[in-house]
Parts: structure tokens; C-alpha cells; sequence
């Protein structure tokens, strides 16, 4: 219950209407996505009206925890416009967070969507780095909260000795996802080994290593 009712917080905070200047505004007062249309929009195309449910506004299963038994130990619940149609076209979504002790969700930026973070169980060391390259961090505890500005890099890390659990609030319907090191060394096509070795004051070899331990996108 209490992870509800934390979640219901996050998402009122994003969905102000600051927040929803960040996705177009809705004109009517719903636009549930029609998964069947094969019609690209900016977007999803709106269902007919007289077959949309409340099925369409739900999602059951938040509450069952992510596995988190991969090579980073944490697992994100997406509840996006895909998982829950009746999202298309307002503006917000959510994510579950779960990270195993010593697990690391790796930095990575939310291009259309600044984030807020509440940490419902368990303990998280989070931050994000500036434009200028300045890092903000911070430790929290149960019930504390954490804003990721819109499209800067950023990180969740569970130090500590219990799994720890969090749900964010984004403000944008598909927020974007560009996992930085993902993105740099599993990308298709390849970034030349040149490029990556420049960019980070390595030799080629070694970016050829860390390639293979991402593999390809």
C-alpha cells in the first residue's frame, strides 16, 4: 500500500502542468493508443472512443519485484503509453526501479522527460552530472525523493547490504532511454575502435574488449 500510494505522489508531482509542456497537450479527455494501427503519428493513434475500457487505463503487477540477477543488478518496470494504452497522448509514465545490493542502474538519460524518484525501500546513492560537469549525488533512505533534470546523465547505486526498491515519475509518455555505455560500445553499427579510444584516452585493443563484453544492440 504504501508503494501505491507513493507512486500515485510521484505521478501527480510530473504531471503539473510545467511537466506536460514537455509532451503535446491533450485536446480531448483521453486518447487511448490503438496498438492495432499501422498509421505512424507522433505518438499513437487514438482508439474509437466507444471501444475503449478501463482495462485501458490499468496495469496490474507493479508490486512483484524485477529480477535483478544480470551482469548490473537492477531490472526497470516501464509503465509507459505501451503498457498502458490510456497513457497515449497525457503526457506521463512511470517506472519501477529494483536494484540487488551492489547493483548499479547505469548512468543514462532520459532524453524527453525529467524524472523524480522516490525511494520506497531500502537505501540508493543517486546523481546526476551538469552540463558543466558538475555531479549531484546524494544518498536516500525510505521515503526520500530525487529530481533528474530533463536529457542530463544519471545514475541509481545500491550500496548497501538489502535490496532497495523506487518508483519515478517521468514527464513525457516515452521518456527515452540512452544507456551511456551501452550506447557508446553496443551500438549497430559499430562506433569505430578509433573513435571510442580517442574519446576516452584508451588504446584500441581496449575498446575492442569492452565491446565484446557489450556485444551488439
Amino acid at each position: 500500500m504504501a508503494m501505491i500510494v507513493l507512486a500515485l505522489l510521484v505521478a501527480a508531482m510530473v504531471s503539473s502542468p510545467l511537466a506536460l509542456a514537455y509532451d503535446p497537450s491533450p485536446l480531448q479527455d483521453f486518447c487511448v493508443a490503438d496498438a492495432a494501427s499501422t498509421v505512424f503519428v507522433n505518438g499513437a493513434v487514438c482508439k474509437d472512443p466507444e471501444m475503449v475500457t478501463a482495462g485501458d487505463f490499468a496495469l496490474s503487477g507493479l508490486h512483484i519485484a524485477g529480477d535483478t540477477a544480470n551482469a548490473v543488478g537492477s531490472k526497470v518496470t516501464l509503465v509507459d503509453a505501451r503498457a498502458v494504452p490510456g497513457l497515449n497522448s497525457l503526457g506521463v509514465s512511470m517506472a519501477r526501479l529494483d536494484v540487488a545490493p551492489g547493483g548499479l542502474n547505469p548512468p543514462h538519460t532520459h532524453p524527453r522527460a525529467t524524472e523524480a524518484l522516490t525511494v520506497v525501500d531500502g537505501e540508493l546513492y543517486v546523481g546526476f552530472v551538469a552540463t558543466d560537469g558538475k555531479l549531484f549525488a546524494k544518498v536516500l533512505s525510505r521515503g526520500d525523493v530525487f529530481v533528474f533534470p530533463k536529457g542530463l546523465v544519471h545514475f541509481e547505486f545500491n550500496r548497501g547490504p538489502c535490496p532497495a526498491v523506487a518508483i519515478a515519475g517521468l514527464s513525457s509518455q516515452n521518456p527515452g532511454l540512452i544507456r551511456i555505455a551501452d550506447g557508446l560500445f553496443g551500438a549497430s553499427p559499430a562506433v569505430t575502435d578509433e573513435v571510442l579510444a580517442k574519446a576516452f584516452r584508451i588504446d584500441t585493443v581496449t575498446a575492442q574488449m569492452i565491446k565484446a563484453q557489450f556485444g551488439t544492440n
